[in-house]
């Protein structure tokens, strides 16, 4: 096999036509309004609550400060202990840190490695105040048992849907679920509002909360109600968002067919795994990862990685390390038993999907999987 003559990179930002965005931000010009909630943040709030079947919104300039400021908002007592997973960004374990909470880490389930809800009532003490749990690859977690189990022990749920953005269970919009939910608009992923955060919810209480503490806590020209952060979209960010909106759809249907084309191929190579669709979910198709067994494979995790950059195929080992093996939280977890998270994590490899990439990209990639595995 040829080498590649471009480098084909785990993802690629969706940019819609240079003239529609360009057309957006004349109204910016008109009002001379840049930031601090003007009307293309107020557009596009309303139009993701639409798209998401959410009752409410709330925009912030990035998921991870949209997650510290929901945190805020669920006035969670400080040192109370929060029940997340280890198989995560950096983000959702640092803003539980951040807000003066300590994670709790519960190990994954192997079918989609998202929290294990069979092993979250173990795990909750005098000090436990919420669950954290993720929608990991946009593949959504058992939301029914984890709301019953908050219910009976009185605990908020926030959840970092970070990669679910556009995901239903049985046509409702995963950020229905639980207190709060976060998507990350983040340049990467499958809506972008060049970076951003949206934060969903169906107590309307939280609105003037959220809206507090994403303001430095400002009220009034001479008021200052709490100690808050900056975390406002500004109004180039909302056009990016307003503009792409209008390609979510196909955006997804494209990754649809792309992540079929994968399976497809990859189900004839022995030793190599990959999420199925699950029932009743309308996914996004976010990303493709796989699982690689050396055993059967012949090559290990790192191995292919490695020499699947020979080919130019830039592939990512997401999520590695597990968030308790960061040099800043290894040793206070170091303890810790996490076998599930740990086996995949040490063999996860996401692969190249975005909108634009070429099937025929698609089967080099898998083709150069299978002769390095051979």
């Amino acid at each position: 096999m040829k080498k590649l003559k471009e480098s084909i990179m785990v993802t690629q930002s969706f940019l819609p036509p240079f003239e529609e965005y360009s057309e957006e931000i004349k109204r910016i010009w008109e009002t001379h309004w840049l930031t601090n909630m003007g009307p293309l943040h107020e557009e596009l709030k309303n139009k993701l609550k639409k798209y998401l079947k959410v009752n409410e919104t709330t925009l912030c300039n990035n998921g991870h400060l949209a997650l510290e400021i929901a945190l805020r908002a669920l006035d969670l007592p400080k040192g109370g202990e929060v029940i997340t997973t280890p198989f995560t960004f950096a983000s959702t374990t640092h803003a539980i840190v951040n807000s003066g909470l300590s994670p709790i880490f519960c190990d994954i389930e192997m079918k989609t490695y998202n929290i294990d809800v069979e092993k979250i009532e173990s795990l909750i003490t005098e000090k436990t105040v919420a669950i954290m749990p993720v929608h990991v690859f946009g593949n959504p977690c058992d939301v029914e048992k984890i709301e019953i189990i908050a219910r009976k022990y009185n605990l908020k749920i926030l959840y970092d849907a970070a990669h679910a953005f556009g995901v239903e269970i049985k046509g409702k919009g995963i950020g229905a679920f639980g207190d709060l939910s976060m998507f990350s608009l983040h340049a990467t992923k499958v809506f972008n509002s060049i970076e951003g955060g949206l934060l969903t919810y169906n107590d309307l209480t939280l609105q003037r909360k959220l809206r507090l503490f994403k303001n430095f806590g400002i009220t009034g020209p001479e008021t200052v109600e709490a100690v808050g952060l900056n975390s406002k979209m500004n109004e180039f960010q909302a056009a990016m968002g307003i503009v792409n909106l209008r390609y979510i759809n196909e955006q997804i249907e494209r990754r649809k067919v792309i992540t079929q084309r994968y399976r497809e191929n990859l189900k004839k190579i022995e030793g190599i795994t990959f999420i199925d669709d699950l029932e009743n979910v309308k996914h996004n198709y976010s990303y493709f990862p796989i699982v690689v067994d050396e055993k059967i494979f012949g090559k290990t995790r790192n191995q292919l990685f490695e020499e699947l950059k020979e080919y130019n195929i830039f592939t990512r080992k997401y999520f590695y390390p597990l968030i308790t093996d960061f040099d800043c939280y290894k040793e206070e977890y170091k303890n810790i038993e996490l076998p599930n998270a740990k086996k995949i994590s040490d063999r996860v490899l996401t692969l190249p999907i975005y909108g634009e990439l070429d099937l025929d990209i698609v089967n080099y990639i898998c083709e150069a999987i299978k002769k390095i595995g051979e």
